[in-house]
């Protein structure tokens, strides 16, 4: 099973020119404003200090979990990575049933865009308040990204994780859209968080405070008007493609077998 997931992952990721990315186009306008967005200080509860009781157990998570290094959990944090609107679309293709790009859903895309917009906001209200270091800076232990890619973190504080309020924002699009899937969807979009701890990049307390900021974002766009509209045409678009692309991803059983909780 874990060999199965590592191939196919490695290929479909490979083929789809996906690891490692994040979205390349020009910044988005979102659908809330600086106020709103910088609202989340007062909802997502302040960073764990060194010593208190939940640093104590974020650093004993990420000790305990440098174990999975090499396993199919490991693969699956390592394809969770990415954070374009092409990866994270390709994250839910098997809750969803169907593999979506920004390509065949290009009304999908460009919500999921400029929803993220606002929780890229938020989120980097609450990292640039609280400057939380991450594991490996506190901690040695190996993380599951390149030398490169754990120096370019390094510039970025931990909490909340910005994975974790992008992959949630998105689920929470996803199962609003489709609720039939919702369960699976938000499933998937919960593992798609705790691979940032089985990756050894975040702490678990940043991850569910990520979990916090995007649902926070999420209740507050529900107040705009353009953002039920661009809803409401993304879900007509997605009704479309669940009656035209019927196959399932062929790397799902895999995935769900190892999207359980990983600590």
């Amino acid at each position: 099973m874990k060999n199965a997931f590592c191939v196919t992952a490695a290929l479909a990721a490979s083929a789809a020119g996906l690891c490692g990315q994040t979205d390349s186009r020009p910044a988005v306008r979102g659908y809330l404003d600086s106020a709103q967005t910088s609202a989340v200080l007062r909802i997502v509860p302040a960073a764990p200090q060194t010593g208190d009781a939940r640093f104590e157990a974020d650093m004993a998570i990420f000790r305990k979990t440098r174990s999975l290094e090499g396993s199919g959990r490991w693969a699956l944090a390592q394809s969770d990575d990415n954070l374009s609107v092409a990866g994270l679309l390709h994250a839910f293709s098997c809750s969803l049933g169907l593999a979506l790009t920004p390509e065949n859903a290009p009304k999908l895309a460009a919500l999921v865009r400029r929803a993220n917009a606002d929780a890229t906001a938020a989120s980097n209200t609450i990292k640039n308040h609280y400057q939380h270091k991450r594991p490996f800076q506190i901690a040695a232990g190996n993380v599951c990204l390149s030398a490169e890619g754990k120096a370019n973190l390094e510039r970025s504080p931990d909490y909340p994780s910005g994975h974790t309020t992008l992959s949630w924002e998105t689920g929470l699009i996803l199962a609003e859209l489709s609720p039939p899937d919702a369960a699976a969807v938000l499933a998937r979009a919960r593992a798609y968080g705790q691979s940032r701890v089985v990756c050894g990049v975040h702490n678990l307390s940043a991850v569910e405070a990520g979990w916090m900021t995007a649902s926070a974002v999420f209740a507050m766009q529900e107040s705009s008007a353009e953002f039920h509209k661009e809803l409401e045409s993304a879900r007509t678009e997605l009704a479309a493609l669940k009656e035209t692309l019927k196959e399932k991803p062929g790397w799902c059983e895999a995935e769900r077998a190892l999207s359980k909780d990983p600590y």
